[in-house]
């Protein structure tokens, strides 16, 4: 009788936390389609965007803009990494500040080859700076107001930030650690130069790169005028695009966790009803075998 009880309280609980990990993965489902509306619409703009800079840059000195120019020395670099605020996720956090935390020590650590004199860390989501305040490794800002719908004003607050500090001579470089979204069945780890510009997407091989002398541009009003819209507005749509990325990757993860959980509460469940069925067979057998002692005792 106790064993029956044990086996139904455990299968109630676990019936439970079925509940739960179902109603979280309907919830992710619903938002990864959201999130993934808006990483596609803006993606194709990011893309075409970023293209053009890239070209602008291979242009020389014919034309110029103080952010599609590398500083001389890099004495301080900015690493940028996007986490998300809430877990059950799968291992989308752990892949991410595994890579954040590996480049943080190529770029500071005195043995490296690429070391910099001032690296510093900002962190986006609770979990990485959980990760990061646990192992006293120094945060210069941290973002936790992102969640699954990052606004463009959120963002351009952090990005007009990030272009001042370059302009002014206060940042020699920026890198972003995020999940990049690549397709339903596809997300990696990205590492990117977002600043300078001319880093932006040089590693992309989704398109063969056509010589620059092939590109050409006619501004109107002036060159200046048109250069100083796009170029920042190049580096915003990207940062943006990160953050897009990201919260479209985290809810892919926590769906398919969480559908994970859901079957294994579905097998659970059936092991246990198997084990409750078979406990309550044998104390019905005992209670007969009882029964039938006690009338062949009294005959």
């Amino acid at each position: 009788m106790a064993k029956t009880k044990i086996l139904n309280k455990r299968r109630n609980s676990i019936r439970s936390i079925r509940k739960i990990t179902r109603t979280m993965e309907l919830i992710s489902t619903a938002s990864y389609r959201r999130a993934m509306e808006r990483a596609v619409s803006s993606g194709a703009y990011t893309k075409r965007l970023t293209k053009m800079v890239r070209h602008l840059a291979a242009t020389g000195a014919e034309i110029s803009h103080p952010l599609l120019i590398p500083h001389p020395t890099e004495e301080k670099v900015a690493l940028l990494v996007l986490t998300s605020n809430r877990g059950l996720c799968g291992g989308y956090n752990s892949s991410l500040v595994r890579a954040a935390q590996a480049r943080w020590h190529e770029l500071s650590d005195k043995d490296s080859s690429i070391k910099v004199p001032q690296v510093e860390l900002q962190v986006s989501g609770k979990r990485g700076i959980s990760f990061f305040t646990f192992r006293k490794i120094l945060m210069a800002a941290t973002y936790t107001q992102f969640e699954d719908k990052p606004t463009w004003a959120e963002v351009e607050e952090i990005a007009e930030q990030f272009l001042e500090r370059y302009l002014t001579g206060d940042l020699d470089r920026l890198e972003i650690v995020y999940m990049k979204f690549e397709s339903l069945s596809k997300q990696t780890v990205a590492h990117e130069i977002l600043l300078p510009l001319s880093e932006i997407g040089s590693g992309d091989s989704d398109e063969p790169e056509k010589h620059s002398t092939e590109t050409m541009y006619d501004f109107i009003p002036s060159a200046e005028s048109i250069l100083s819209e796009v170029v920042p507005a190049s580096f915003k749509m990207k940062l943006f695009n990160c953050f897009l990325d990201s919260a479209v990757s985290e809810q892919i993860a926590r769906m398919v966790a969480m559908k994970a959980a859901t079957e294994n509460a579905d097998s659970m469940i059936k092991t246990l009803t198997m084990a409750v069925n078979r406990a309550r067979q044998g104390q019905i057998t005992g209670e007969l075998t009882e029964l039938i002692g006690g009338v062949e005792a009294l005959k």
